[in-house]
């Protein structure tokens, strides 16, 4: 019998939202120019407007993306922090060992030769 553990945490929020590649791509459109309103990533993407914005809300949700007013307009701004915690977490611990092995493999080779 599987248990599963109830309860959506923020991680799997990052998870959700990084696992579709228009937002990934939406994401990369931000790191490329922070700071894009609504209609100008729009504007990249061959999709209506409310479809990116379904795609920002979810982003918003996962906290990768923060929405900030300014005047009329409405301008989305990356936030990296999640996406470094899921690298601290998840990437980081698990190619440290290769990294030290081939750390160790270099410098005895160093000194064999």
């Amino acid at each position: 019998m599987v248990t599963y553990i109830s309860g959506v945490t923020d991680e799997d929020l990052v998870f959700k939202a990084l696992a579709d590649p228009t937002r990934r791509y939406l994401l990369d459109l931000l790191f490329a120019r922070d700071g894009r309103t609504l209609t100008e990533l729009e504007s990249e993407l061959a999709m209506t407007r409310f479809g990116v914005a379904k795609h920002l809300k979810v982003l918003e949700q996962a906290e990768l993306v923060v929405a900030r007013k300014s005047g009329r307009e409405k301008k989305h701004y990356l936030n990296p922090v999640p996406i470094r915690l899921i690298h601290d977490r998840w990437i980081d611990k698990y190619t440290e060992r290769h990294v030290s092995a081939l750390t160790e493999l270099k410098r005895q080779l160093e000194k064999d030769s």
